[in-house]
């Protein structure tokens, strides 16, 4: 990346040479961030303020924990906007180092409307990089926000941003003699959190339909733990099948209209996979191992899952439906909560070697097995919609495993750039949205 943005510099000042694109490579690990200016939006009125810095402040936040990103101190900057007809002296912000520069703002339409406007600019080849300009409800300043950055992001990296997202997980609290596991969702942030359920009964790894709109988890409700799906907006619960036992892992096939689940009796557990159109369902694994964990390839044609079949717990790839089961994994230890990547890339998961967990991914194949997280505890990767982030839950060694708090973090593809993801309590089993519509 260094590379790039000195050649950005040098044709800058040779007379006659062309002017490389500025772009972030987000193939490699990114250790400097590309320097950005974000000026005040521009605006008129206190309560336009408002929105204007709230609005900022999350464009701000979004870019800066994607790593990939750093914000240039205000203070620092020597032009300042009045007008978005105003163009920028390009001299004041390579001053500063600047390579890139949104110029913004925001104006009421009317008492429940506003319009915002930005601009991205390539400070030395001093060239428009992208524009646009949105009306939204003031009630929906946030998710703007997200978009704008989004916009951003996908401008300097040439890959979909992350940030109009949301996150479904399992919120935590209570002594490990009565713990409340109930379902949660919020924005990507840790913003616009509630709660979906009411912790009267225990829920576990919840998964995003592809179309948003629907929620697959495991529920303790009755007395057999079981698959069921709750629609988001009505908050109506079904349960999936009917399966004279124990059902778990679930997850939806790419297009929404199927869901695979673990289903465990008679001291075995194999995979089926249920037509939600047709409420059928139909067995993909035999035998008398577990078998659990499965998740669909992007185009749904192979699924990932873990078994113990050949005595250690493995990663195992097959067709959907079934056929040609080959194993991927051949590292020391063991293996689980396989994921696909969205881009079919890669695939994540959860390994348990000398004493240690750890996030890792590894090719289809099974090649090029990376570890990006470690911990005393950590578990449960899920993917960004655009395949760059993971998110898992980590729990650290306390006095005895049951006090130490449980907390959501996040981690890219280079294994660099981990933070905590922000929730009101403690929270695991986290699920990331696609991109919202």
């Amino acid at each position: 990346m260094k590379i790039k943005y000195l050649i950005a510099c040098l044709c800058c000042l040779i007379p006659g040479v062309a002017k490389a694109e500025l772009q972030i490579d987000v193939s490699g690990a990114v250790r400097d961030p590309m320097p950005i200016a974000i000026p005040a939006m521009i605006h008129q009125g206190f309560w336009v303020g408002q929105y204007a810095s709230k609005i900022r402040d999350v464009v701000i936040a979004d870019l800066e924990r994607s790593g990939l990103f750093r914000v240039i101190d205000e203070n620092s900057y020597i032009q300042q906007f009045s007008s978005m007809s105003e163009e920028p002296n390009f001299i004041d912000w390579t001053a500063i180092n600047a390579l890139a520069l949104v110029q913004s703002s925001v104006s009421e339409v009317d008492a429940k409307n506003l319009r915002v406007e930005f601009r991205l600019w390539d400070v030395y080849a001093e060239t428009q990089l992208k524009g646009q300009s949105f009306t939204t409800s003031k009630d929906n300043w946030r998710r703007m926000a997200h978009v704008i950055a989004d916009a951003i992001y996908e401008r300097l990296t040439g890959e979909k941003g992350y940030f109009d997202t949301r996150i479904v997980y399992v919120s935590e609290s209570g002594p490990a003699t009565r713990r409340v596991k109930r379902l949660a969702i919020m924005d990507q942030d840790g913003e616009n959190h509630k709660f979906l359920t009411s912790g009267a009964t225990m829920a576990l790894t919840p998964r995003f339909s592809p179309n948003l709109q629907k929620i697959t988890y495991m529920s303790y409700s009755g007395n057999t733990p079981k698959v069921y799906i709750l629609d988001i907006e009505s908050g109506q619960q079904q349960l999936l099948g009917q399966f004279p036992g124990m059902t778990f892992a679930p997850r939806f096939s790419p297009d929404s209209n199927k869901v695979l689940l673990s289903f465990a009796s008679g001291g075995k557990t194999n995979i089926y996979e249920m037509d939600l159109k047709k409420r059928t369902s139909k067995q993909l694994t035999y035998g008398s191992n577990i078998d659990t964990s499965p998740s669909y390839s992007p185009d749904g044609s192979q699924i990932v899952f873990n078994s113990d079949r050949q005595g250690n717990q493995q990663l195992y790839v097959m067709n959907a439906d079934g056929s040609d089961v080959h194993r991927i994994s051949h590292g020391a230890g063991r293996y689980a909560t396989p994921v696909w990547s969205p881009r079919g890339d890669y695939i994540a998961f959860t390994k348990m070697a000398n004493g240690q967990f750890y996030i890792g991914v590894m090719y289809p194949d099974g090649s090029g097995e990376r570890l990006l997280a470690s911990g005393y505890l950590v578990e449960a990767p899920t993917w960004s919609p655009n395949g760059r982030v993971l998110m898992f839950f980590r729990q650290d060694k306390g006095t005895s495993r049951s006090n130490a708090p449980v907390k959501l973090y996040s981690v890219d593809l280079t294994g660099y750039n981990e933070r905590l993801v922000v929730t009101p309590g403690e929270g695991s089993d986290p699920a990331w949205s696609p991109l919202l519509p």
